[in-house]
């Protein structure tokens, strides 16, 4: 349990980053069906400074966090996704279904840890995974087709917390198990992942008990977790051969960085360097808060495998 003045810096830093007013996209575009398939896309405009410049502009994917539950959606990260673009990127915001609404998480609800209702359910198996899965297919000709601007050979993409682990396993599907109804045939052409305290090793988080035990809701709750690690935890699916990048607070009390070192250290025995960037005295929002000095951290991270 963090301390007092952990617990207090903590909750300034959350206060800080959902200050900020919602941004509104410049377009939406539907991946899917449900309401929550769809992608908001920010453009680079005139006046704002980019980081280099260019014709095209480098593309961002942005997954968002939240434990995977229904209560935090894409408009928390909206004024980040704002921030990128005013560096010059085009930014994608990607919704995609979580746990919590009628009909999600099912049992996961009765498995969290503190019993029947304690918490909301994390995640939806398999309709999160889908849902990823289906936006990342479907956004070269989305991107074509509303933001012809976007340059897709250099895409980044990035997440955080729960989205942070959505994007390092997105980035892996060519690695899953020859029966995940997710593999792809061939990596993703992506220029790299930056994952901003990710949750990236199902194992040591669920011994932290991170998020009430979101990764095993998610996973359908303890009779299922064992088996579907192997179609999800990212640690598990190493090596990818796509550079990755972790953005991690020490102080962080809610992701705390042992996931993200354990994370790097089952890379580095599986023979793949994964870049681990630790901000001292930091926390878990301010990777994704505009007025903090690790956003601008975060996005030169970005830049740095964008450009």
């Amino acid at each position: 349990m963090p301390d007092d003045a952990a617990a207090v810096r903590a909750a300034a830093e959350e206060e800080s980053a959902f200050s900020h007013a919602p941004v509104d996209p410049d377009v939406t575009a539907a991946y899917g069906d449900h309401p929550d398939q769809v992608i908001d896309f920010y453009v680079p405009r005139p006046g704002r400074e980019a980081t280099a410049p260019t014709a095209l502009a480098p593309l961002v994917v942005v997954l968002h966090g939240g434990a995977w539950r229904a209560r935090y959606d894409r408009r928390h990260v909206t004024p980040f996704a704002a921030y990128l673009a005013r560096r010059g990127f085009v930014v994608a915001n990607v919704e995609y279904r979580r746990g919590g609404e009628e009909g999600g998480g099912g049992a996961a609800a009765m498995d969290g840890a503190g019993g029947a209702g304690s918490v909301p359910p994390a995640g939806r198996w398999p309709d999160t995974f889908d849902d990823v899965a289906a936006a990342l297919d479907a956004l070269p000709a989305l991107v074509r087709e509303v933001v012809p601007q976007a340059d897709t050979g250099r895409t980044v993409l990035t997440g955080h917390s729960a989205g942070g682990h959505l994007a390092l396993w997105a980035a892996a599907r060519h690695v899953l198990p020859a029966d995940a109804p997710w593999r792809t045939g061939r990596p993703s052409p992506l220029r790299g992942v930056v994952a901003l305290a990710p949750i990236a090793d199902f194992e040591v988080a669920e011994k932290l008990g991170v998020c009430d035990h979101a990764a095993r809701q998610l996973l359908g709750g303890t009779g299922m977790f064992v088996d579907r690690c192997r179609y999800a935890d990212p640690a598990r699916l190493l090596p990818t051969g796509i550079a990755a990048t972790l953005v991690q607070g020490r102080a962080d009390v809610v992701v705390p960085h042992q996931v993200a070192e354990s994370y790097a250290e089952a890379a580095a025995q599986a023979g793949e360097v994964v870049g681990l960037t630790l901000l001292e005295g930091v926390g878990h929002f301010p990777l994704i808060d505009p007025a903090a000095d690790a956003c601008a951290v975060v996005a030169e991270e970005i830049a740095q495998l964008a450009w």
